[in-house]
């Protein structure tokens, strides 16, 4: 038999972030299996610059990449050679080019439902209703996509990326970590106050921020101009550095006010042992499991009492938090080869024969 071509299909910025992750993912599990060709597509955003960075880690993958543009010729040839298309989010483009090639389209929504335009959210529920299959990260970002009740080929199926492992002794792990773009609905201005005024030893007690982004020129100055201690930026870091330092932490920290989708920080500190402290947002108490530390976004005082608690905690109390959230994400988490199932569950010739009935 020929391989199954699966299409990853994503809008992008053109940078690397959560659902250019989730999309890298796919295509490194599907790597590995001989009777799958795998194509990784990145739509582009209009204007849009894409950053090597991206390139880089997308063809790392070992699939075939390729950078499109909406509505355009490259993405109707793309879809076209495809067997099954897999869209990271609900595009009129990719939903009417399904339909005209006859082609099965799975519909994984990361990001809770958010009325616009009119026009445009006409054309957006309309090709989230041509989709065959709907899988969602979270349970918020399902009940936004589906109030009134679950479509019968709904389900969700939570994000999982590359996810670090070998959890280490407590005596290795220190202090504290951030991974996010810099932008504000990230936390990143209030957990910097937050830690700066926390009643701590921050040299016992650092903070590790990673990635980059608007804020990232303020927030060193603010550094440089205050002279805080503690804080190491280490910026854009690759993936072997980021789970290093996610792998030696003591916390990891997620102070987001942005409605997250699931938040993938959370979930990558966890599988390596790591707790999190986190805000009441969107589905980071999924992403964060019961024994998170939690507070509302934005509330810097809350967020600094929830850092000096982590940094009180005895070491005892400690290792049993690690060793129940590690448990809790074991008994959460599906593995990446749930999707190759769907899909061919969507291509067997019963399947296909209710697609084409329904359309």
């Amino acid at each position: 038999m020929s391989p199954m071509k699966v299409l990853i299909l994503a809008p992008s910025f053109g940078a690397f972030g959560g659902i250019e992750a989730f999309s890298c993912a796919l295509a490194r599990e599907f790597f590995r299996h001989s009777d799958v060709e795998t194509t990784l597509c990145f739509k582009l955003t209009k204007n849009c610059v894409k950053e090597e960075h991206l390139e880089r880690i997308a063809r790392e993958t070992g699939a075939r990449v390729v950078f499109v543009d909406r509505a355009s010729i490259g993405l109707a040839k793309v879809i076209r050679n495809a067997d099954v298309v897999h869209c990271q989010y609900p595009s009129i483009d990719v939903a009417l080019l399904c339909l005209l090639f006859r082609k099965p389209l799975a519909l994984t929504t990361h990001n809770y439902y958010e009325p616009g335009v009119e026009f445009r959210k006409m054309l957006r529920d309309l090709s989230f209703r041509i989709a065959d299959r709907h899988w969602y990260n979270s349970d918020f970002v399902w009940k936004t996509w589906e109030p009134y009740g679950r479509l019968p080929h709904s389900e969700k199926l939570p994000v999982i990326s590359n996810l670090p492992t070998g959890i280490l002794p407590i005596s290795e792990r220190k202090g504290f970590a951030f991974v996010a773009r810099w932008i504000a609905n990230k936390g990143i201005e209030v957990l910097v106050e937050a830690y700066t005024k926390a009643d701590i030893d921050h040299e016992k007690w650092p903070l590790v921020l990673m990635g980059s982004g608007p804020l990232r020129e303020r927030i060193e100055k603010k550094i440089r101009d205050e002279n805080l201690r503690g804080i190491e930026i280490k910026g854009l870091v690759d993936e072997t550095t980021r789970n290093h330092y996610i792998r030696h932490a003591r916390w990891m920290v997620a102070p987001s006010n942005t409605k997250e989708g699931l938040g993938l920080t959370p979930i990558e500190g966890r599988n390596v042992g790591v707790p999190c402290i986190i805000t009441r947002d969107g589905a980071l108490p999924e992403a964060g499991g019961r024994h998170a530390l939690i507070c509302e976004p934005e509330n810097m005082a809350e967020l600094k009492a929830l850092l000096e608690k982590a940094a009180g905690m005895k070491d005892d109390e400690y290792v049993k938090l690690c060793e129940a959230t590690h448990k809790e994400l074991l008994e959460y988490l599906q593995p990446l080869s749930t999707y190759l199932l769907r899909y061919r569950d969507m291509l067997s010739p019963h399947k296909k024969a209710l697609f084409s009935e329904n359309r």
